[in-house]
């Protein structure tokens, strides 16, 4: 009864869940704060379309990363929000300065998110559907990211 939502066939090791998810909650929080620091430093001719792209994909972001965390939570874990070690954890990281940059940088990112989460979604297979279905949904929200940011950088 301890374990709440992990039953006996469960079929993965839930600590190698939890922290794949933490891992998750990381880049997911790196995004956020990419995304949102795009938003206020996005400078051109075609900022305030380009910003308001940003501030919609990092309110996503973050909430992909309380999903994922609250996923932490039913299988029995913690959700990792240090602050100190999100970077290390993160599998992208932000750095660039023009609006086009800028652009390349977050599909690049998207790109690395969408090839990780799918690796993640192939581990998980059918040994833990609910946080497989969790990171497809994640996975379809960040190929849209990917789409939206390359019909941004045809402006």
């Amino acid at each position: 009864m301890a374990q709440g939502a992990v039953t006996s066939t469960y079929g993965l090791d839930a600590e190698k869940v939890i922290a794949v998810l933490n891992d998750v909650v990381a880049t997911e929080i790196v995004c956020w704060l990419r995304y949102t620091r795009h938003a206020i430093s996005a400078t051109g001719i075609d900022r305030a379309q380009v910003a308001a792209e940003f501030t919609e994909h990092a309110a996503a972001e973050m909430q992909h990363a309380l999903r994922a965390a609250e996923r932490i939570a039913q299988l029995g874990g913690e959700p990792d929000f240090d602050p100190a070690t999100l970077a290390q954890r993160a599998h992208t990281a932000p750095h660039e300065k023009d609006l086009k940059a800028m652009l390349e940088h977050n599909l690049l990112a998207e790109r690395i998110v969408i090839s990780t989460y799918q690796e993640i979604a192939r581990w998980l297979g059918d040994h833990d559907p609910t946080t497989r279905r969790l990171i497809e949904s994640i996975l379809e929200e960040e190929e849209e990211h990917a789409y939206d940011l390359t019909d941004l950088l045809a402006i």
